[in-house]
C-alpha cells in the first residue's frame, strides 16, 4: 500500500511542478497584493480550462518580465470567404496579428476574429466582440489529444488482439490488466442492460467510449494542462452519437412505447386527452437523456479541474507556513480522488449509454404469446 501512495505522491509532485507558471508569475511583482495574486490564479485556471490553438506544455515569466511558452504551434484552419491556413505561431499566443489571404486575424479569449492590420477588436455594450468571426476548423490542443488517444487505443487493442491470437486467447502483458475491464463491460454493463441477444452489436461502441473517456480523463490529470472532457463541445458530440445510435437502432416496440404508451387496451377517444400529455413527455425524454449525459460528464470533469487548480493556487495566495502545506495536502487528496473520478465518469457514461441502448433494443413477446394461446 505504501508503494502505491509513494507513486501517487510522485505523480502529484510532477503535477504541481507543471503549475509553476503561477509561482513564476507571482514572483515577478514584489509589491503584489493578495487580491492581485487571486486574479493571477483565476486567469491561470481559466487558461487551463480553455482550449487553445497551440500546444503549450508550460510557461513562465523571465527576468525581463516577458512570458515564455514551452510547446509547439498548431495549424489554424479558417473559412472566411475561402480557406485560410496558417500556423498559430503567427498569433504568438494572442499577442500579435496573423495575415492570411489578405485578411488579418487576432486572438481574443481563445477565439479568432477578423481584424485590421493593428489587430483592433471592437466590443458592444456587453463587452462582446463585434468583429467578424470566421468558421474555425483548426487543429486545437483538444483535437490533438483526441487524435493521440484514438491512435493509442488503436495501437493498444490491436497489439492485444495479436497477442491473444498468438497465445491461444490467453492474455499476456498489458492484456492481463485490460481483459477484466473488457469482460466487466461485456457482462455487467452490455449484457445486463441490453440482453444476450443484441448486446454484441453495441459492444464496439461501448468499449470505445469507455476507454476513450477514461484515457482523456487521465491525460487531464497530467502536467500537460489538457481538459478535453471538460469541453462541452466534446461531451455534446459523444452524447449526439449515443442519441443517433439509440434512435436508429430502436425497435418498433421502442417507438410504440413513445407514441403509443398506453397500448391497445383503451379506445382512441379515451386516450386522446392522456396522449396530449404523455407523448410530448416521451418525445422530450428522447432529447433529455443525451443532454443529461453531456452535462454530467462536462460538469463533473470541469468542477474537478477547478477545485484542484484552486487548491494549488491557494499555495501561492497564502504564502505562509500554515496555508501552503494545508493547500498542498488538500490538493494531494483531491488529486487521488480525481483519479477515481476519471474512471467513474467513464463508467457512468458507458452504463447510461448501454441503458439507453437496452430501451431501444427491447422487444416484447406479447405477439408470440398471443399466437401460442390462439393455437391452444
Amino acid at each position: 500500500m505504501h508503494k502505491i501512495l509513494v507513486k501517487y505522491l510522485f505523480a502529484f509532485v510532477i503535477l504541481l511542478s507543471g503549475q509553476n507558471a503561477i509561482a513564476k508569475e507571482s514572483s515577478t511583482n514584489t509589491g503584489e497584493t493578495p487580491q492581485s495574486r487571486k486574479e493571477i490564479v483565476k486567469e491561470f485556471i481559466e487558461h487551463h480550462l480553455r482550449d487553445s490553438h497551440d500546444f503549450t506544455i508550460t510557461s513562465w515569466t523571465n527576468e525581463e518580465g516577458e512570458e515564455v511558452h514551452f510547446g509547439f504551434p498548431l495549424p489554424v484552419i479558417l473559412w472566411d470567404d475561402g480557406l485560410r491556413i496558417f500556423s498559430s505561431s503567427q498569433l504568438h499566443h494572442g499577442e500579435t496579428v496573423a495575415e492570411a489571404g489578405g485578411n488579418y486575424y487576432a486572438l481574443e479569449h481563445g477565439k479568432i476574429y477578423r481584424t485590421d492590420a493593428e489587430g483592433t477588436i471592437n466590443f458592444d455594450e456587453d463587452h462582446h466582440p463585434t468583429n467578424v468571426k470566421p468558421l474555425d476548423f483548426s487543429i486545437t490542443k483538444n483535437v490533438v489529444m483526441m487524435l493521440v488517444t484514438g491512435l493509442l487505443l488503436i495501437w493498444l487493442f490491436s497489439s492485444l488482439a495479436r497477442s491473444y491470437a498468438r497465445n491461444g486467447s490467453i492474455p499476456k502483458g498489458a492484456g492481463r490488466f485490460f481483459e477484466p475491464i473488457v469482460l466487466y463491460i461485456r457482462d455487467d454493463i452490455a449484457i445486463a442492460n441490453i440482453g444476450e441477444k443484441k448486446y454484441k452489436r453495441y459492444m464496439p461502441f461501448l468499449l470505445t467510449v469507455f476507454f476513450f473517456i477514461w484515457f482523456l480523463n487521465m491525460f487531464g490529470l497530467t502536467p500537460l494542462g489538457i481538459n478535453v472532457t471538460g469541453n462541452i463541445a466534446v461531451t455534446t458530440a459523444l452524447a449526439v452519437i449515443v442519441f443517433f445510435i439509440t434512435n436508429f437502432t430502436g425497435t418498433k416496440d421502442y417507438w410504440k412505447h413513445i407514441f403509443d404508451p398506453l397500448g391497445d387496451g383503451m379506445p382512441w377517444y379515451g386516450k386522446m386527452v392522456i396522449y396530449i400529455i404523455l407523448v410530448p413527455i416521451e418525445v422530450l425524454g428522447m432529447f433529455i437523456k443525451p443532454f443529461a449525459l453531456l452535462i454530467r460528464l462536462y460538469a463533473n470533469m470541469t468542477a474537478g479541474h477547478v477545485v484542484l487548480m484552486s487548491l494549488i493556487g491557494l499555495i501561492f495566495i497564502f504564502k505562509s507556513w500554515v496555508g501552503g502545506p494545508l493547500s498542498f495536502g488538500l490538493s494531494f487528496a483531491i488529486s487521488l480522488i480525481e483519479v477515481l473520478v476519471a474512471l467513474l465518469q467513464a463508467y457512468i457514461f458507458t452504463m447510461l449509454a448501454a441503458l439507453y441502448f437496452g430501451f431501444a433494443a427491447e422487444e416484447h413477446e406479447h405477439d408470440h404469446d398471443d399466437a401460442e394461446l390462439a393455437h391452444l
